[in-house]
């Protein structure tokens, strides 16, 4: 595979996590530098390692896996979605009270965003593409966009406060449906 068809598909995948990656970064919890790093690292290893795994499996489970993928990626995004337009339109308290930067939810969140790096690595294995040097080309943009994302959503959410929790929300419902949507039509 060519390494400008490895970056233009490493930046297809790592747009939703740049976009949930803007939405984290309306959260208090994203302020610190080492959280960021955390769930920046996290959001691109799971790409890279998803891409692997898809091109391991092969086609094999590829059939099976594409009927339901878009479900998993919207429940998941809808759930973190709802957690996040609570919390921003809670006037009291803290903004956000389960940390999206570590632990089960940043979980939740990085599984989400490579469910698609999954079916790519499938699609590359069908075409016996090499996987290494795409894998980390994903990864790395991935890490990369994710930090920019959290950059951005941390400047709004300094700037518009709470509020952009709620926008933050709503955008990952928005990716969510668009997921969804993309593939049911």
């Amino acid at each position: 595979m060519q390494i400008i068809s490895s970056v233009l598909i490493a930046i297809g995948l790592a747009m939703d996590a740049f976009a949930v990656s803007m939405g984290v970064g309306t959260t208090e919890h994203s302020s610190k530098r080492r959280a960021r790093i955390r769930l920046a690292f996290h959001f691109g290893v799971f790409q890279m390692g998803m891409a692997i795994l898809g091109w391991a499996a092969g086609s094999t489970i590829s059939g099976s896996l594409q009927r339901f993928d878009h479900w998993i990626a919207f429940c998941l995004l809808a759930y973190v979605g709802v957690m996040m337009i609570r919390s921003g339109s809670n006037s009291n308290g803290s903004s956000y009270c389960t940390d999206p930067c570590s632990g089960r939810l940043m979980m939740v969140l990085c599984v989400a965003t490579s469910i698609d790096a999954l079916a790519v690595g499938l699609s590359m294995a069908m075409i016996n593409a090499p996987i290494v040097a795409p894998s980390i080309t994903i990864g790395v943009i991935t890490f990369a966009l994710s930090l920019l994302g959290l950059s951005a959503g941390s400047r709004l959410g300094q700037k518009f406060g709470k509020r952009m929790e709620v926008f933050g929300g709503l955008l990952l419902n928005g990716i969510g449906l668009q997921i969804l949507l993309t593939h049911l039509f």
